[in-house]
């Protein structure tokens, strides 16, 4: 479950009331590895997913970031501003972060050894989103104007995001990460054109590089929202997976044969619980059966999501799966 430790579990909220904010949070090792086994341990489920967040690459970098609670960062007003940024930096910065993931990857050898451990990075243009507009965006006006009116520049963001993204990934996977996921969440913002150049290309960027450097290491993407042009992210051949959004074509995906698909069920109906939650549950698994498959959500976890709909979505799932 995306964002599977967040907000929705009240020992998550007796933890988070230990920090002194979200990034302390993920900058603390002990802490960030008990926030990440906490749903392993509840739910028992097959995949750990550390806790931290897209927005520390920035951070890393030497931009100013913070949350309040939301995201609120110093915006890069253009391409002057990226001398001031630096990848060595980010690496060293995130120290805490990989110590993390080292401690989880030994917490998981003890209680869960069946159990993996995703990593992750937010994709250049969600990245480069929050950089700019400072905050979350919905138009991307800022974003939107900086690149027409300077696209060197915002190609060379583009460029030091791919960079800095790919040595983030090779970090947690030297620190025990299994896989990888690099998540879009802003792609199905773009136009087709604009989602080729600023999230396809940076993204398979990013897995070449990672690639090369750690052969075998799978591979995530999740392009949100970009509909029929999630088959380009599977043509590529560079993602061993591809996350679905809730509206995807679930027939289509199950025809693929050079990438897993991962999805979709919509967080909503996961807090709605009842009925419709096991007739979603079914419907995705029985379009998946007989093939590789990743069952996750197609966005993250809401926060007012009842832990017992949680439960008896698993108990859904691991019943059909006996039974087929």
């Amino acid at each position: 479950m995306m964002r599977q430790a967040g907000r929705h579990l009240p020992e998550f909220q007796a933890l988070k009331a230990t920090r002194n904010g979200f990034l302390d949070l993920c900058y603390t090792p002990e802490a960030a590895i008990e926030a990440t086994m906490q749903p392993v341990r509840r739910y028992d489920i097959d995949a750990a997913i550390i806790f931290s967040d897209i927005l520390v690459v920035p951070d890393g970098l030497g931009q100013t970031v913070s949350f309040a609670p939301g995201p609120v960062l110093e915006p890069i007003g253009g391409a002057a501003a990226l001398s001031e940024l630096s990848i060595d930096r980010m690496t060293a910065f995130l120290a805490p972060m990989y110590a993390a993931i080292g401690g989880v990857a030994d917490a998981l050898k003890a209680e869960r050894p069946a159990c993996a451990l995703y990593g992750f990075c937010g994709a250049p243009f969600t990245v480069a989103s929050y950089m700019i507009e400072g905050r979350s965006s919905k138009d991307h006006e800022s974003v939107r104007a900086w690149a027409a009116r300077d696209p060197q520049g915002f190609d060379a963001l583009i460029a030091l995001l791919v960079e800095a993204n790919a040595a983030h990934l090779i970090s947690q996977i030297d620190a025990g990460a299994d896989i990888v996921q690099i998540f879009d969440s802003w792609a199905g913002d773009l136009t087709p054109e604009e989602v080729d150049r600023w999230s396809l290309t940076p993204t398979v960027d990013i897995a070449r590089k990672v690639a090369s450097v750690r052969p075998g290491v799978p591979i995530s993407v999740f392009p949100r929202g970009v509909g029929a042009l999630t088959r380009s992210f599977v043509d590529t051949e560079v993602f061993d997976v591809v996350g679905l959004s809730p509206e995807a074509d679930l027939a289509v995906a199950a025809q693929w044969d050079k990438a897993r698909p991962q999805g979709n069920l919509d967080p909503q109906l996961l807090v709605a619980g009842g009925d419709a939650l096991d007739y979603s549950v079914c419907t995705i698994l029985h379009a998946m059966k007989g093939r590789p498959f990743i069952f996750n959500l197609g966005h993250g976890v809401d926060p007012a999501t009842p832990i017992n709909h949680v439960e008896r979505m698993i108990a859904t799932i691991r019943d059909f799966d006996h039974n087929v």
